[in-house]
């Protein structure tokens, strides 16, 4: 029972993590929401193919050679950041309006660390973000992400976000936000 208990009372506490770090990014607060992330954090979106049957479980390039949408750490999203915030980048003026849809959150797995506070979690959710823009810049990404989460302190910092989107292809004009 006290392990069930110790599940739902984890759960919870990164799921309040998560929901919190997509608030950060829906409302542009990316100076704080650089602070959700690891130093060492990496950051991919991997490229999806369409195959066909037998060849599914290889449908997503995610080789460390293979090309993604992004493939960033915490110093390249900081510059992008800090490009954004001088509004003279092309491709975030207006600024983008998103917001972030986050749903089936589970945890996976939990390594190191004292229980009930392991040091590391991955955890496994869907997503959807809504990218707003001008008058007819509207678009959706949607799929799912793995995130491995290190315990920093009293809270959670992102040291791994795999992003798996359901797109083949994407259908707007840039991908200079945060997904």
């Amino acid at each position: 029972m006290q392990d069930a208990m110790n599940a739902m009372l984890q759960l919870h506490e990164v799921s309040e993590f998560l929901y919190k770090e997509a608030e950060l990014l829906s409302d542009r607060k990316y100076e704080e929401w650089l602070d959700t992330l690891a130093e060492d954090m990496t950051y991919r979106m991997f490229v999806l193919r369409n195959l066909s049957g037998k060849a599914q479980p290889s449908e997503y390039l995610e080789g460390p050679l293979d090309i993604s949408w992004f493939d960033e750490g915490k110093e390249t999203i900081t510059k992008r950041i800090q490009q954004i915030r001088t509004h003279q980048h092309w491709a975030e003026e207006p600024p983008s309006r998103t917001t972030r849809y986050l749903t089936n959150l589970r945890i996976l797995e939990t390594d190191g660390g004292a229980e009930p506070e392991p040091a590391l979690v991955r955890t496994r959710c869907n997503f959807m973000v809504n990218r707003n823009r001008n008058e007819s810049d509207d678009h959706c990404l949607y799929g799912h992400r793995i995130d491995l989460l290190a315990r920093h302190q009293d809270t959670w910092r992102i040291k791994e976000r795999k992003i798996y989107i359901n797109q083949s292809t994407i259908l707007m004009g840039n991908l200079s936000f945060i997904v």
